[in-house]
């Protein structure tokens, strides 16, 4: 499998970002990204999905949407919308409406930030999903690098300091939204993770300070979706696409901070008698299953079933470990970064069936 390095929430001037497509394309040619998304709010714009070129590097942008009630206030449930190649808003009221248009336009839905608390020293309210009623989405926003920060600050003094020193932000994804993955994977559900920046490039000033609220390269740094293709970019668009989205589909990705040193190759697999999965697949449990994890560099490695660790692991690059037991297995990997331990890999699940 090849391993695309992606990023799958940002803004432009369509919405509330501050930077072109052009802009967003080349911020990610310099961080090393492979493909991103622009999701501007309440608005598809078509005709731009393309590559982009830098000195002979290239990225693949692709346009989506997120799309949330504008009329609700505080306008919880923003729903993050891939492929589905059509303007959705006019759905927005009704999520459950909102999720069978988006699967009738053959599109993928992710609930975006569904944690996301409010940030009172700035007055901004609490945005999180409510309606976990609903049914039909791909997946969820697990890490979301800008809600991460309204955790953070708690008075204007600690938001000037985050926002000249952003490398202090990132802990993990909220264990609100930890639970909530591992219940709704409890219930049987194939549920996707993906981690997204939710970038904005947002100029800032208080008095004579002056500062781009986390350039667009900052984000890109750092919490990034790492998929697993099974060709590289060919730079065939159409091919390109489907295959970006199927993978997203499958959930054949992890979650990677980047930031404090490169998750690139990662993998955790699944070996049964007969075939091999990968994350997001099935397997059938027969004889046992073997799993396979591989990180980049030996450090703290958890392996979770059914929402709770089974086995850790402090010092070993390669990780083998044999079950006999049916149930939701993923990955998840922390690391030590500016005197604190912070979360580094979260693995999609690998599902284990006993028939």
């Amino acid at each position: 499998m090849i391993e695309l390095v992606a990023n799958f929430h940002m803004h432009t001037p369509y919405s509330d970002g501050y930077g072109s497509h052009a802009t967003i394309a080349k911020a990610a040619i310099r961080t090393g990204l492979d493909v991103v998304i622009t999701t501007d709010h309440n608005v598809y714009i078509k005709g731009l999905d393309g590559y982009h070129v830098e000195n002979e590097k290239k990225v693949l942008l692709m346009v989506g949407e997120e799309v949330h009630d504008v009329l609700r206030q505080p306008q919880k449930n923003h729903l993050l919308v891939y492929g589905a190649g059509r303007e959705l808003t006019s759905y927005a009221a009704n999520p459950q409406r909102l999720l069978d248009q988006v699967a009738q336009a053959g599109g993928l839905a992710f609930i975006a930030h569904p944690v996301d608390p409010p940030l009172a020293a700035f007055n901004e309210p609490d945005l999180s999903w409510e309606n976990w009623e609903v049914h039909g989405f791909t997946g969820i926003e697990l890490w979301n690098g800008f809600s991460e920060l309204k955790s953070v600050v708690h008075n204007r003094l600690e938001g000037i300091f985050y926002a000249f020193f952003p490398q202090f932000i990132a802990h993990g994804p909220f264990t609100a939204a930890l639970q909530r993955w591992d219940g709704l994977l409890r219930q049987g559900q194939k549920v996707v993770a993906i981690g997204g920046a939710d970038a904005h490039a947002i100029p800032m000033r208080m008095g004579p300070l002056k500062r781009t609220l986390f350039p667009y390269e900052y984000h890109f740094r750092s919490v990034n979706t790492h998929l697993l293709t099974p060709n590289p970019l060919s730079f065939n668009l159409i091919a390109d696409r489907l295959m970006v989205l199927e993978a997203l589909r499958l959930g054949h990705a992890f979650i990677g901070y980047d930031l404090p040193a490169s998750t690139r190759g990662f993998n955790f697999t699944a070996r049964g008698r007969n075939h091999t999965g990968y994350m997001g697949d099935e397997l059938k449990l027969e004889d046992g299953v073997t799993f396979q994890i591989r990180l980049p560099f030996a450090t703290e490695c958890r392996l979770i079933q059914d929402g709770q660790p089974i086995k850790v692991w402090n010092d070993k690059e390669n990780i083998t470990h044999i079950t006999n037991q049916p149930g939701v297995f993923r990955v998840e990997c922390y690391i030590s970064y500016l005197g604190r331990r912070r979360g580094w890999i979260f693995s999609n699940p690998i599902y284990i069936r006993s028939h």
